[in-house]
């Protein structure tokens, strides 16, 4: 086993991609280079595996260990590996940050349970003890992945902040409410606990208003394609630059169409298909129930992948 590099969760922290042969198993080759793509990108914090962009509710919990096997042999200590912990019994959510734990893994991304969709924003203490329930299989620090209210994953404002202070583990939270005044709120909030939290961006559709908001940092799927205008963008703010940042922001705008036009569960399908079209990527197959995207789509992506100004069979290039 790899040791745990000590991490404070902040920065830009690009979500990878799974590739997969046509059979639908698990391109390890593909998936090798595609970390190691991400990794030579100066200036990203860390790496996330087995999350919604490499399609954890397809994956088993063993192909979840291999995946975080396969991160550390082939990235080592370089850099920091934040591992998701998908499931909906809080037993079976502790098993797998252990199992996370004991396999090298740096962080953890708390995904809220599915069964609390039905109700259960109505019983804070359900999800409190979800997330006791985790700390207390693992040393490992915490990112709480904040789903937006209107399904029902959401934690009410009060809720998030009554986690936060009853499981100190959790060091950052990947805000996806997709309200912008709740976001600020958040950030102001969370800032203001007697240990603060760092508050992550996922809001990849306006991720220059999220920084202007004051977040600590970039969580995102679509770092998988863009990990080096995200570091740009992130830099650029960072300096004050704010011309830059918008000029930036600019070229990021048309991934943000390829990506997250509706319908919305599609985001990680076109990031394979911008990927292949990139080549990065030998195939861009995903798991059923997702599948494959109409060839008009495919021809959209393209279009914004060169109005983006991304270059075709290059790596990723840090941005002048």
């Amino acid at each position: 086993m790899t040791m745990q590099m000590p991490f404070e969760p902040k920065g830009v922290i690009p979500a990878c991609l799974l590739p997969f042969k046509s059979d639908m198993e698990i391109d390890e080759k593909a998936f090798r280079s595609h970390l190691c793509d991400l990794a030579a990108v100066e200036g990203i914090s860390a790496i996330t595996i087995n999350a919604h962009s490499m399609e954890v509710h397809a994956l088993s919990i063993k192909e979840q260990a291999k995946t975080l096997e396969i991160s550390l042999d082939e990235l080592g200590s370089n850099i920091p590996l934040v591992h998701g912990v998908y499931a909906d019994g809080s037993a079976n959510a502790a098993e797998i940050a252990k199992q996370a734990e004991a396999g090298g893994a740096s962080c953890l991304l708390v995904f809220p349970p599915n069964t609390l969709s039905m109700g259960g924003q109505m019983r804070p203490e359900m999800a409190i003890r979800h997330f006791e329930t985790i700390a207390e299989a693992t040393e490992l620090p915490i990112i709480l992945f904040q789903y937006p209210m209107g399904p029902g994953l959401g934690y009410p404002i009060d809720t998030l902040l009554k986690i936060c202070e009853r499981v100190p583990q959790i060091r950052a939270i990947k805000d996806w409410c997709n309200d912008a005044a709740l976001h600020e709120r958040h950030i102001r909030e969370l800032k203001s606990l007697s240990s603060p939290v760092n508050m992550l961006s996922t809001h990849s559709a306006w991720l220059l208003s999220s920084l202007v908001q004051g977040c600590d940092g970039l969580l995102s799927g679509a770092g998988s394609v863009i990990a080096n205008l995200q570091v740009a963008l992130f830099e650029a703010f960072q300096k004050g630059d704010l011309e830059e940042a918008r000029s930036l922001n600019d070229r990021i705008y048309p991934t943000v169409r390829a990506f997250y036009d509706a319908p919305f569960l599609d985001m990680h399908n076109r990031m394979k298909e911008a990927l292949h079209y990139l080549g990065r990527l030998p195939e861009a197959h995903v798991r059923p129930p997702l599948m494959k995207l109409t060839n008009s789509e495919i021809q959209k992506i393209r279009h914004c992948m060169d109005a983006a100004g991304l270059s075709h069979n290059t790596v990723y290039q840090k941005v002048a």
